[in-house]
């Protein structure tokens, strides 16, 4: 009785995730129906295209060491591009999980985050001394509070608005900043201007200035035919210079916000 009272302690002892802690594997909860359903393994497609764009950002930083600064500016836009399909892919098929949520995270880190700051740093602030590496941490540092409090503050603000300036569209602008000017000489208002870009960016995403989502247009209803010969126009103005259309354009939004506040806080101006 003994070895057999031993034998069914051991048996209840195990826990069903034991074999999958030991083998490495990811174990999540689903409610499917209301009922809690533990399911093994990720979803190859959305967690791929995150994949694809942490490559990018990685990309941008070698990119950069080397003094290819062009490509390493291109790399965080395909960044971008990958990062705002990756979610879409998720909700489009329902493959949303947890371990996706946490793994996008931290490619966001990698590419909106380190990877911009290092381009830049490599660019030009790496002639500063600690001003330069100080105007990089703050840029960093920024990032990564910007998207921890984003990842706290999911279903609790209001959809219309960021809370702060979005990490890709920082990103966006310090990449367009070393797009557009990689081929000038080094001159003391380049210097300046990196200074209050890669620094200004950096602030304004930890800042509480609201910047719109544009997550409210119906982008599935009907238009005028005249709005995708509007679209059509967009996408010719990019292609004639696309370093200093970006560049304008993420620029013109991060300074949105601001300009914003400023008007909201006089007296009968709603904006």
């Amino acid at each position: 009785m003994t070895e057999e009272k031993s034998a069914v302690d051991n048996a209840d002892s195990k826990k069903p995730s034991e074999p999958d802690v030991a083998h490495g594997e990811v174990v999540e909860e689903e409610l499917v129906e209301g009922a809690k359903v533990r399911r093994k393994g990720i979803y190859l497609l959305p967690n791929a295209l995150t994949t694809a764009s942490l490559f990018s950002g990685f990309y941008a930083i070698v990119s950069a060491a080397g003094g290819v600064f062009d490509n390493a500016a291109i790399a965080i836009f395909v960044s971008m591009i990958l990062d705002g399909l990756d979610g879409r892919v998720a909700r489009m098929t329902h493959t949303q999980s947890k371990f996706g949520e946490e793994y996008d995270s931290l490619a966001d880190m990698v590419a909106f985050g380190v990877a911009p700051g290092l381009v830049a740093f490599f660019w030009s602030l790496n002639g500063l001394d600690k001003v330069g590496w100080v105007v990089t941490f703050i840029y960093v540092a920024g990032a990564a509070l910007r998207l921890a409090r984003f990842n706290t503050q999911i279903g609790s603000v209001d959809k219309k608005y960021f809370v702060g300036l979005p990490s890709p569209s920082a990103a966006a602008c310090v990449a367009g900043l070393v797009w557009c000017f990689h081929g000038y000489e080094s001159s003391s208002w380049l210097t300046v201007l990196t200074i209050l870009v890669v620094g200004g960016t950096g602030v304004l995403m930890v800042s509480n200035i609201l910047y719109r989502s544009f997550k409210d247009l119906d982008l599935r209803g009907r238009v005028p035919f005249a709005a995708i010969l509007l679209v059509v126009l967009v996408f010719v103005v990019i292609a004639l210079d696309p370093a200093t259309v970006l560049f304008t354009g993420f620029l013109v939004y991060a300074l949105s916000g601001p300009v914003r506040a400023l008007f909201r806080r006089k007296p009968g101006r709603v904006i």
